[in-house]
C-alpha cells in the first residue's frame, strides 16, 4: 500500500494532535465506562446500550488510526519558504471568475485540512491543481462537469 504525504499547516497539525489526544485520553475512557455500565445491566445479547457503545468504540478507534496515519506521513508547510510570487500550499489566493465577475479567496492546504465551507481548498482539488505554481495575473482554466471555468489570479498572500 502506497502512502501519500499529508501536507499540513502548523495550525492543522495542532488541530489533529489535539483531536487525537482527546480521543485517546477522554473519549476512550468515556466509552469504556459506557460499556462497563451496559454490561452491568446483564444480558448483552439484547442490550442496545452495549451495542451503541461498541459501535462508538469501533468508530473512535478507526478515527484514531486515521489521525495517527495522517501524522505519520505529515509534511508541515514551511511558511518561511512561502512567498507571494507564486501559488503554493500555505498561500491565500484571491481568484476572479472571468465569466461572472465573482471574487473568491481561498487558502491552499493539503487534502487532510481541506474544508471548502471555510475557504480552505486542497492543492489536489481541481482549482488547487490549476493554480499551483501560477503568478498574479495568470488566467487558469478549471474543468468542471458544466464545462470550463476561467479564473484570474488577482492576489497571492502568505
Amino acid at each position: 500500500m502506497i502512502n501519500k504525504e499529508n501536507i499540513l499547516t502548523a495550525e492543522g497539525l495542532k488541530r489533529i494532535e489535539e483531536e487525537l489526544c482527546y480521543l485517546k485520553s477522554v473519549k476512550r475512557r468515556e466509552i469504556a465506562d459506557r460499556i462497563k455500565q451496559a454490561i452491568e445491566f446483564g444480558d448483552i445479547s439484547e442490550n442496545s446500550e452495549y451495542d451503541e457503545a461498541k459501535k462508538e468504540q469501533a468508530f473512535t478507534e478507526g478515527r484514531i488510526i486515521t489521525l495517527e496515519k495522517k501524522l505519520r506521513y505529515a509534511q508541515i508547510i514551511d511558511t518561511s519558504n512561502v512567498t507571494n510570487e507564486k501559488v503554493c500550499p500555505g498561500s491565500k489566493v484571491t481568484l476572479k471568475d472571468l465569466e461572472f465577475g465573482d471574487v473568491f479567496k481561498y487558502e491552499i492546504v493539503g487534502s487532510a485540512e481541506a474544508d471548502p465551507m471555510e475557504n480552505r481548498i486542497s492543492n489536489q482539488s481541481p482549482v488547487g491543481k490549476a493554480i499551483m505554481g501560477k503568478k498574479v495575473g495568470s488566467v487558469v482554466e478549471v474543468e468542471v462537469p458544466e464545462g470550463v471555468i476561467k479564473y484570474e489570479i488577482m492576489e497571492i498572500e502568505i
